[in-house]
């Protein structure tokens, strides 16, 4: 799995196209129960609300599982999918869009629709803060205490370590959380450091 782009705040914004009010809810949902969770907020928020639609990614950019729209309401195919494929051509993961609109009185038709679905979340994006997410593996393994310092100086010299828990008994028995692409390397690393006395571990999830 390759690195991606994550929201790092939750944020509204506001626009009003032929007298309906169309406000865009962007939040951070690693899980499609976080999705679901901020999808109600927003609902909870705005009952009076003619439409509240919406579309996720709740979880890395590429599978298809975590994918989810609804037009809430509006004429099929003209705002869910929309907004969907805008997320979708963001490149973002672990991301929730809600629209809330407020019908003005004068009808968009359905290609104004897609528009103003797919333009005002594109605006939205546009000013959204993000954060690059890179994907964890754990590794555990056990040292003697004369050889933590050189563990260390490796692990800070050469790989990108995200975490880092050490329990002091007998022996140190570290589990480190890295950059998946080098768990491997990581591993080889430390045991020909070590010249073959300390042995890593990939902890499966």
């Amino acid at each position: 799995m390759s690195e991606y782009f994550i929201p790092s705040e939750t944020i509204s914004h506001h626009e009003e196209i032929k007298k309906s009010a169309f406000i865009v809810h962007l939040a951070h949902t690693p899980t499609i129960e976080d999705a679901k969770a901020f999808i109600k907020h927003i609902n909870e928020q705005y009952p009076d609300a003619r439409h509240n639609c919406w579309a996720h990614i709740a979880g890395a950019p590429g599978g298809s599982h975590i994918l989810g729209f609804s037009d809430d309401g509006e004429p099929n195919g003209t705002a869910g999918k929309p907004m969907l494929n805008v997320l979708l051509g963001s490149g973002l993961g672990e991301i929730t869009a809600v629209t809330t609109r407020y019908f003005g009185g004068i009808k968009l038709g359905t290609g104004g629709l897609v528009r103003a679905y797919g333009g005002t979340l594109n605006n939205a994006l546009a000013i959204l803060k993000t954060s690059k997410k890179v994907p964890a593996s754990i590794i555990v393994g056990q040292s003697d205490y004369h050889l933590q310092g050189v563990i260390e100086q490796l692990l800070q010299s050469q790989f990108t370590v995200l975490h880092s828990d050490k329990t002091y008994g007998a022996n140190i028995a570290w589990q480190l959380s890295v950059d998946s692409r080098q768990t491997q390397q990581i591993i080889d690393a430390i045991y020909e450091l070590t010249n073959g006395v300390v042995l890593f571990k990939h902890l499966k999830e």
